[in-house]
């Protein structure tokens, strides 16, 4: 059975009178993607609030968990990689799942990937503002409110998407690159100077906290480090040649991206001399081996950690608002979502809706402290690690449909292409890496607030199943719509 059909190519004018609206197509290389791929990542914001509670788990042995997780989210990239090949899309997960399951499916998923990457985003949102509190106040001895920085990050940001993908996505490039030379500077320095006490302790197995189970206790934070992925799926529509380079752009960013924090853990181990006590206890564990290794040049540090943020705001939000906006163009949300400016081809409403509802969510959780029984101060590191984790939850179920659609997406679509190993056993496995953070994620006995995270992603999962049955209920013509709008034609 064939896939349905599509319309054309995208086109740089404004479309025909009741055509969908389209996105400026082919104005991407490979190389803009991957960078705005690992920019989504984030490697120094990742690293710097992530690190100290993953080697806490894990143990002295943590680099592990990092390649544990590389290989689990490549196999998650090889599903990305084979539906973009098959089916390019604006709409990413919620087209692939969609395709496969059908239009309730579809809508479950975006409002699943759209929720779950605010909250996510939210995250990195707030501590845009908190680094740049924590650089002023080290450094000058200004501590003004971190919320204004972060509305101030969060506006210019905003601005600079509104004016064009690509202006906006070689800005994300830039920020990228400052940060990972930031980074490779400090681990390499790290390592040349400690090279005395150099050993192979970090990656031996009997090294990791109560063995296995330590390993697999630490797998979810390390995954979470490679949060961002998938950024060039839902840039496909504007990517020359997105079959091919969707891929290319997947699978050589999260090869860089695990390379690059086996390094990073590395010399971070290796400078507080394998002792994860005092690793743990450390707010930045990186900030302070860049302090001790380059002294007053540890503000170089800094200013990677706040590129860093730059480049997830931008990249985060410009890759994460196209999912919103192609569900809008589809009808699978409401068509204010589906618009794009008529000159710049950009989705000015999807971009600013996300951005001012991740706002609202980090008002919200300040709320919630200040009415609570804490201080009733909101630390933006703290809701960086609560907000991340519940917007994961969400996200990994959005993970996991995709894996599960690919073998039979391709049964049933493209029956000549099927490849056993390509398209059932590495999304089969894939399914079950998926399965392991989010059964730590979801564990019963966890601390308040991430033991009521689980609850909170079910009643989001059964709401958005039930608003889906009633909309396709409504709007029968949902499913010819579904993944209607490709990236090219088909």
């Amino acid at each position: 059975m064939p896939d349905p059909g599509a319309v054309g190519p995208s086109s740089t004018s404004g479309p025909p009178v009741g055509a969908p609206q389209r996105l400026r197509g082919g104005v991407l290389g490979m190389a803009d993607i991957a960078a705005a791929t690992m920019a989504n990542v984030g490697p120094a914001m990742s690293f710097f609030f992530g690190f100290a509670f993953l080697a806490t788990t894990a143990g002295v042995a943590s680099p592990l968990t990092i390649v544990a997780a590389g290989v689990a989210v490549a196999l998650l990239g090889n599903t990305l990689a084979e539906f973009s090949r098959a089916h390019p899309s604006a709409g990413s997960f919620t087209t692939f799942v969609g395709r496969t399951f059908g239009p309730v499916s579809a809508v479950t998923t975006a409002l699943l990937a759209g929720l779950g990457y605010i909250i996510a985003m939210a995250s990195v949102i707030a501590i845009s503002g908190g680094f740049v509190q924590i650089t002023l106040d080290h450094y000058t001895g200004v501590d003004l409110p971190w919320i204004i920085w972060t509305l101030l990050l969060t506006g210019l940001s905003v601005v600079l998407m509104l004016r064009g993908i690509v202006v906006s996505t070689k800005w994300a490039g830039y920020f990228f690159g400052v940060e990972m030379l930031v980074l490779v500077v400090v681990s390499v320095a790290t390592i040349v100077e400690h090279r005395g006490d150099l050993s192979a302790t970090p990656f031996l197995p009997s090294h990791l906290t109560h063995g296995l189970k330590g390993l697999a206790a630490g797998f979810p934070l390390a995954v979470y480090l490679f949060i961002g992925w998938e950024n060039s799926a839902a840039l496909a529509e504007e990517t020359e040649n997105p079959r091919r380079n969707v891929g290319r752009a997947v699978f050589s960013s999260i090869a860089i991206m695990t390379v690059s924090y086996i390094l990073f853990s590395y010399a971070t181990v290796t400078g507080f001399g394998y002792d994860v006590e005092r690793l743990g206890a450390s707010r930045i564990p990186f900030i302070d081996v860049a302090h001790h290794t380059l002294g007053a040049l540890a503000l170089l540090a800094y200013v990677g950690g706040l590129t860093s943020t730059l480049g997830v705001l931008i990249a985060g939000i410009n890759s994460q608002a196209r999912l919103v906006f192609n569900a809008g163009r589809e009808g699978l949300l409401p068509s204010f979502f589906g618009y794009v400016h008529p000159t710049r081809r950009t989705p000015n409403n999807a971009i600013v809706t996300f951005a001012a509802t991740a706002l609202l969510i980090i008002g919200g959780w300040g709320l919630g402290h200040l009415l609570g029984s804490d201080d009733g101060s909101m630390n933006p590191v703290v809701f960086f690690t609560e907000s991340s984790s519940l917007g994961t939850i969400l996200i990994l179920l959005v993970y996991l449909a995709s894996n599960i659609a690919l073998p039979l997406y391709y049964r049933r679509y493209r029956p000549q292409e099927f490849r056993t190993v390509r398209h059932l056993v590495l999304p089969a496995i894939g399914t079950l890496a998926i399965l392991v953070p989010l059964y730590y994620l979801a564990k019963p006995g966890q601390p308040a607030p991430y033991n009521w995270f689980p609850y909170a992603a079910l009643a989001t999962l059964v709401a958005a199943v039930g608003y889906a049955t009633l909309l396709v209920r409504r709007d029968p013509g949902l499913a010819e719509r579904v993944g209607s709008v490709v990236a090219d034609a088909e």
